[in-house]
């Protein structure tokens, strides 16, 4: 059996919480010594928890890190401006990392973190949770196994739903590009390691198309206040009204985000004070509602990637196409078609849902990361740090093609931010 190992979570909100339930679950293989939040009552659920002495409990990562070593590994799980000095210093410690995504807003402090690790010889593993994924893990297999013949072309869509974009997007904490990240980093970076993962090649060059066309101040309804609760006159036919999101008898996520206290009372006092309380009209987001991207891969692979906020469903569909076959398939149904070309036959794969969040993955990289730390890096994992970083700037390329409305290379794009 592999020693127990020892880890301290830097920010205990919704991500670094998830990420802990893998502890409580699995005692014998990982225990949480330490935890640095700067709010109170999250700190304070997290300590009671997982059982932390109160010295070991700090507001901010700079407090935790000015500590010696007291730990295998460390989670930093804070917002994404807020990852690159903590990393840094974790690994100049000798900590064993686990990072949330993205690993920095800019491409220049990923590279930099990915020479950190390899320089103090540490396990530096981001967070792609799709990697660990029973569905996305088939469909590796399907395509190595030549089912579909050699691949050719993807569709990817990551189809965000109306009601998450506006939870997380236009309210909330990745709104504007300039205190989090661009949308196609923040949120589309799983993608853009998931497809690198399953095309197995380089991407060569990218194009991008997408803006900001919906959530902004000039298609206010008439009547629709600065917040929701202010008498809005057209709430019946708004789909974005927050108490259809919030003050339902929902109070896990997102209404759990909104207010630490569930209570009714409680989120309805949020919706009238906090940011979630606000008209999707009428808040300071700047990141965009849709996007395309378009990329060729080395192998002479296309993939058309889009991202829209404008769905019902909060998922992710695709359509592989090879020279004798195609897959498609969607994630969140857990279910993936294989349509052969010679004998017209279909094989739909269903497969078993997981209660872990993203399908399994937070569970998958949990469990990836405790073994590697068990055998201090020793063994191979799912991924690595200069794979990450690669995924990283690919979405970095996308993100700058869209704004400059022009083609990147990639190898003249990577050259350049390395001078």
């Amino acid at each position: 059996m592999m020693k127990k190992i020892t880890a301290v979570l830097i920010g205990a909100g919704n991500r670094g919480t998830g990420y802990g339930e893998y502890a409580l679950d699995n005692p014998n293989e990982i225990q949480f010594i330490a935890v640095a939040e700067p709010l109170t009552d999250r700190r304070d659920k997290f300590k009671n928890e997982h059982g932390i002495l109160e010295e070991a409990c700090f507001v901010g990562w700079k407090e935790l890190l000015e500590q010696p070593k007291m730990a295998d590994a460390v989670l930093i799980c804070t917002q994404d401006q807020m990852h690159f000095e903590p990393t840094m210093k974790a690994l100049e410690l000798g900590y064993h990392v686990l990072l949330e995504k993205p690993m920095s807003i800019e491409p220049g402090e990923c590279i930099k973190m990915g020479e950190a690790a390899e320089k103090n010889g540490r396990v530096f593993s981001i967070c792609h949770v799709l990697r660990y994924t029973n569905f996305f893990f088939t469909l590796k297999k399907i395509l190595e196994e030549g089912k579909i013949g050699r691949l050719v072309s993807v569709q990817h869509n990551e189809n965000v739903a109306h009601w998450h974009q506006a939870h997380s997007f236009v309210r909330g904490n990745w709104r504007n590009s300039k205190e989090s990240s661009p949308m196609i980093l923040q949120k589309c970076c799983h993608d853009m390691d998931i497809l690198r993962w399953l095309i197995d090649a380089e991407c060569k060059s990218v194009s991008s198309f997408g803006s900001l066309t919906y959530f902004k101040s000039e298609n206010a309804p008439v009547g629709a206040p600065k917040r929701c609760l202010d008498g809005c006159l057209v709430a019946k036919e708004c789909p974005y009204y927050g108490p259809k999101t919030y003050l339902t008898s929902n109070i896990g996520w997102p209404s759990s985000v909104i207010s630490t206290d569930t209570s009714l009372e409680a989120r309805t006092q949020a919706l009238k004070e906090g940011p979630y309380g606000r008209c999707v009209y009428h808040c300071d987001n700047d990141v965009v509602d849709h996007q395309v991207v378009n990329m060729e891969f080395e192998n002479e692979v296309t993939v058309a990637f889009t991202m829209c906020a404008f769905t019902a469903e909060c998922s992710r569909t695709m359509k592989f196409m090879g020279t004798k076959g195609e897959i498609r398939g969607s994630m969140e149904r857990n279910e993936i078609e294989i349509i052969d070309f010679i004998t017209g036959n279909k094989n739909v794969i269903k497969l078993s849902n997981s209660a872990s969040g993203h399908g399994g993955g937070d569970y998958g990289i949990m469990q990836d990361f405790v073994k590697l730390v068990q055998s201090d890096g020793k063994v191979e994992g799912r991924t690595s740090a200069i794979t990450s970083v690669q995924s990283h700037l690919l979405a970095f390329a996308a993100e700058k093609a869209r704004v400059e409305n022009r083609v990147i290379n990639m190898r003249d794009f990577i050259n350049e931010l390395k001078k």
